[in-house]
């Protein structure tokens, strides 16, 4: 135990501090006003519009110490904030803290390998932030506490209410995390998944100094245990995706992948709510209506539309085309209960191409699989980040780049022995646009992506022939069994083939400016020439 977590822990021991069972985090967070009650028994909260999406540009990692020559302090997703200064915010937030009557101290873990396991305490004045952190995180058990990473315990303080009041920071919000000390602390952000993101790039950071590959992704299996990872930003369908009635779900969002196989690192769903509907993702639907107790549910539903009689509209995006809701997983009906998978044999790259040039599924080699990997490239969706109102161009490397703290080489390498050593095809699937770019094309049905994802993890596609894009380099499948064969190519789908090279040229280019960034770093040679050109 180091110096600062023994000082939280005379301040928690002193405190009256309550570890509450979870319906009693349910009651107490209605009978507190922190959230209303829905007709189909879940908690709805509104957050203040600024706390509606992760905030990049308010999230910070202590600079200095042992981590320092470990992140990639040239990553713009990496902010550093100086040791003083996160004293002064912690010091606030305690202070904050010993003010009030009670606080609410729960003590999970992040892992479901029990070898890798790293405890993880939070400590809040909100119900409902516990009752998240519930939702969210594992429970310990006793391998757990025979894990690598016992000592790299992490303490979260959450006071979303809480404004951060230090010049240096502005805004109204910091989320900051020391790695040394294994300390974050979410203060004046009211989105509740930036608890959950803190927690993940914690693990992103020390995971891989274990020889662990810390992934943004979903799992699931068949019947026979051949694991399936979808990796995407958020938005791109890993949560809809990962949930099918035909193979149990491993986890929706954040995975590890070891010598002995994957893992999830939590133990709750964190969806998204735009449009959704019973008919088409009916796992999530299912999982917060629920026919019992509302102390018994605990979904916590956020910034979602909600009329007087407790009735939910997903299709009112007025709020934020953001709004989520968190559930444990246990809540899903077909889900593997160890949260543990077999090497995957299958990788599927989502990306939400608002441009609308990109086939709904491309085949991936070696190399063009590291290098969609490293540049992770998407479309931005609107609602998921403060700021963001229409989809953009974004290159998140990993597809997870707000949360890899580590230079590129390390989860690069990782994937690649991985992905090698287990003969693990790659796939690219577009759950964007088809038949024009945003604005004049149409989103890519879900049933269609359901159907390219089947074809891909039943070897469907290994029987079929392939076509090269001239463009981007992979191969796109001239048939796909249940996809109209018009669609895969998709400047069959547009009304101007010449808009539509303009519009593919663009997305090269792009690409190309992209992958001069990583000069400095050592990559591959090879990966380099499977970047798309014009």
């Amino acid at each position: 135990m180091n110096d600062l977590h023994r000082q939280l822990d005379i301040f928690t021991a002193r405190k009256i501090r309550v570890d509450y069972s979870r319906d009693m985090l349910i009651r107490r967070s209605v009978a507190g006003n922190e959230v209303l009650l829905a007709q189909c028994g879940a908690l709805v909260r509104t957050a203040p519009e600024h706390s509606r999406g992760r905030s990049p540009k308010a999230t910070y990692i202590v600079a200095g110490g042992e981590s320092h020559k470990y992140v990639d302090w040239e990553s713009p997703n990496n902010n550093p904030i100086d040791r003083s200064t996160f004293e002064s915010l912690l010091k606030k937030v305690v202070k904050h803290l010993d003010s009030l009557a009670n606080i609410v101290v729960l003590d999970r873990v992040i892992g479901a390998d029990d070898t890798f396991a790293i405890p993880v305490q939070v400590i809040t004045n909100k119900s409902s932030v516990g009752l998240f952190a519930d939702n969210m995180f594992r429970e310990a058990t006793e391998g757990s506490r025979a894990s690598q990473l016992n000592n790299k315990k992490l303490i979260i303080l959450a006071v979303p209410d809480k404004e951060p009041d230090i010049a240096k920071l502005g805004g109204r919000m910091a989320i900051a995390t020391d790695f040394n000390r294994g300390v974050g602390i979410v203060c004046g952000c009211a989105y509740y998944g930036a608890i959950k993101k803190l927690a993940f790039t914690y693990a992103n950071y020390w995971l891989p100094h274990f020889g662990v590959l810390p992934m943004h992704c979903g799992a699931n299996a068949d019947k026979h245990g051949n694991s399936t990872l979808f990796l995407g930003l958020s938005g791109t369908g890993k949560t809809t995706l990962s949930t099918d009635v035909h193979r149990p779900i491993i986890g929706d969002d954040e995975h590890g992948w070891t010598e002995g196989g994957i893992f999830n690192l939590e133990g709750g769903c964190y969806a998204k709510l735009a449009h959704l509907s019973e008919r088409k993702e009916p796992g999530i639907w299912h999982a917060f209506h629920r026919n019992k107790p509302y102390a018994e549910n605990g979904a916590i539903i956020e910034n979602a539309k909600m009329d007087e009689n407790g009735v939910l509209d997903f299709n009112d995006t007025g709020l934020t085309e953001n709004a989520r809701v968190s559930f444990p997983l246990s809540h899903l009906e077909n889900v593997e209960p160890g949260g543990k998978g077999d090497h995957p044999n299958t990788i599927i790259f989502l990306t939400a191409d608002a441009h609308g040039v990109l086939p709904p599924v491309a085949r991936l080699n070696h190399n063009q699989a590291l290098l969609w990997f490293l540049l992770g490239y998407t479309s931005k969706l609107a609602g998921t980040e403060t700021g963001v109102t229409t989809p953009k161009s974004t290159f998140s490397r990993f597809f997870g780049a707000p949360f890899m703290s580590r230079h590129p080489e390390v989860y690069l390498d990782l994937f690649s022995e991985r992905i090698t050593k287990h003969k693990t095809q790659v796939y690219l699937v577009n759950t964007g646009w088809t038949g024009g770019s945003f604005g004049v094309g149409s989103r890519m049905d879900i049933p269609i992506s359901r159907a390219v994802v089947t074809a891909a993890v039943s070897g469907a596609l290994n029987e079929v022939a392939y076509r090269t894009d001239k463009l981007f380099k992979f191969a796109v499948p001239v048939t796909v069994p249940g996809v109209d064969e018009k669609i895969l190519n998709p400047r069959d789908t547009w009304d101007s083939l010449a808009a539509y090279d303009l519009a593919s040229a663009n997305l090269a280019r792009e690409f190309a400016q992209q992958i001069e960034t990583y000069a400095g770093h050592n990559l591959n040679p090879n990966i380099l020439t499977e970047c798309p050109s014009v």
